[in-house]
């Protein structure tokens, strides 16, 4: 097997697992009174031990870090496992889990020009195209949500904020391949979910009483799978395909996340899947295969 192919692999099998996470916050809401931060907080706690069994050994390894390494690490942890988390979760509570992923795949285009802006990358006509096309589908698919939604005013509110978590992941996305290039794959992912667990356990704590943490089994439940299935299981394994095949391929292929997660949102949950969705999602997925490049 190539180095292509199998960074190919992991990052189909990563894109599946973080296609789990909108279905397992969506269950969790269902099954306790539990808000974004509360929820995101239980997903960090659980994550935390089994990122230290799992990469730990990682920090031994390469060369120390320098304050630049450290200042890098950090804004990668806050772009893509806090501040995208954060936004996420709110933006769940007033959408539907197929267009949340909806919109997050519009983060390829973003990627790309964040990559053109910062990191000196060509730009190309392509990038234009992809990002009229990815624009076009989610407004498109909105109207789906709004067509099931006594509240218009909230479908917006949740289609602003995902949107918003949409752009944070494309930093992440951007910036992480500089880090992984020079540090590795393991050590930026473990490095960047510490920063992220310890910034969300600080906004927990600053926002809500520590009652707040008793919940329904059922809740501890989902947030421990999400941890574990959609959080450190694809982590390693993006990091990894990254590192073999780039932060643009890497996100090409996470276009089988928003089929799975509709797919899942309609079977799971009873999510209604309109026309003007399934339009969007075409639309969106177009646009991420425009700026693929040749292999």
């Amino acid at each position: 097997m190539t180095s292509y192919q199998q960074g190919f692999f992991l990052a189909v099998l990563a894109a599946f697992g973080f296609s789990l996470k909108a279905i397992f916050v969506k269950l969790a809401y269902a099954a306790g009174d539990v808000d974004a931060i509360t929820l995101l907080a239980l997903r960090m706690a659980f994550s935390l031990p089994l990122f230290l069994i799992v990469g730990v050994s990682a920090l031994k390894q390469g060369p120390a870090l320098s304050k630049k390494d450290w200042a890098l690490v950090t804004v990668v942890g806050l772009a893509g496992y806090y501040g995208a988390s954060i936004l996420d979760f709110m933006g769940l509570q007033y959408i539907s889990a197929g267009l949340e992923r909806l919109i997050l795949f519009t983060y390829p285009a973003m990627t790309v020009l964040l990559a053109v802006m910062f990191l000196g990358k060509q730009l190309h006509g392509r990038l234009v195209v992809s990002l009229v096309l990815c624009s076009a589908g989610v407004m498109i698919a909105s109207v789906g949500d709004l067509q099931f939604s006594d509240s218009h005013g909230q479908v917006w509110l949740g289609v602003g904020l995902v949107f918003g978590s949409a752009l944070s992941y494309a930093c992440y996305n951007a910036f992480s391949e500089v880090a992984v290039n020079k540090l590795g794959p393991r050590k930026v992912s473990l490095l960047a979910m510490l920063v992220s667990i310890a910034a969300v356990q600080l906004h927990f704590l600053l926002s809500s009483p520590v009652s707040g943490l008793v919940q329904p089994a059922p809740v501890y439940g989902y947030a421990l799978a999400m941890a574990l299935f959609a959080t450190v299981i694809p982590v390693f394994l993006q990091a990894t395909a990254i590192r073999h095949i780039g932060a643009a391929d890497t996100a090409l292929i996470g276009t089988l996340g928003p089929v799975i997660t509709i797919a899942l949102g309609w079977v799971i949950l009873s999510e209604p899947t309109s026309a003007a969705q399934l339009t969007g999602t075409a639309l969106v997925i177009a646009g991420v295969l425009v700026i693929k490049r040749k292999t």
